[in-house]
């Protein structure tokens, strides 16, 4: 057992690695794909098309107790569906990461954010205290690209949120959509 899985389930009960995201369809998810080769065409590490996603709020490693309760609080959450347009492209240059994402935040995905960030505060967890960068990671270990428009939006319709357990692997992180709930005004 690696240290990180014993520190996982240290203090009795069997803890996940989780997280709330925004889970794109597979036509969405295929699109967003394919606008990475287009940006990181040597090098780096592409993510396939079903790990392609847009994290919410990062909760870390958590018991069932707390997982319970953040499923409770997600099921609380009142925000209409929307349209994200996916437009610009970025990137972290000390992570190596290349992203897309809307250059201009909508309205619902500021407040789904802020309400899931608040549930988990309820429930005994710190999250980052940054300010939202809403991004799709397309790759890992990548050279930079340059920032700015893209040259054709992916328009992603959003009806609903997940969360999400990241199960880590050598090759990089593998996720599994636990749970889904539909936005809803």
């Amino acid at each position: 057992m690696s240290s990180t899985a014993e520190a996982a389930e240290a203090g009795g009960g069997r803890r996940e690695r989780l997280f709330f995201a925004l889970w794109p369809e597979p036509a969405v998810q295929e699109a967003l794909t394919r606008l990475g080769r287009r940006l990181v065409r040597k090098g780096g590490r592409r993510l396939p098309p079903e790990a392609v996603h847009l994290t919410l709020v990062f909760l870390g490693w958590v018991d069932p107790a707390t997982r319970a309760c953040l499923e409770r609080g997600a099921g609380e959450v009142s925000v209409p569906p929307f349209e994200l347009v996916i437009d610009r492209a970025g990137a972290f240059p000390r992570a190596r990461v290349v992203w897309v994402g809307p250059g201009v935040t909508p309205q619902p995905l500021a407040r789904l954010e802020a309400a899931l960030r608040e549930a988990a505060a309820r429930c005994g967890l710190e999250t980052d205290t940054r300010p939202f960068v809403p991004h799709v990671t397309l790759a890992r270990k990548a050279a930079p690209v340059p920032g700015g428009p893209l040259p054709e939006p992916v328009r992603w319709p959003v009806a609903d949120f997940a969360l999400v357990r990241a199960h880590l692997r050598p090759g990089g992180a593998e996720y599994e959509v636990l749970r889904r709930w539909p936005l809803r005004a």
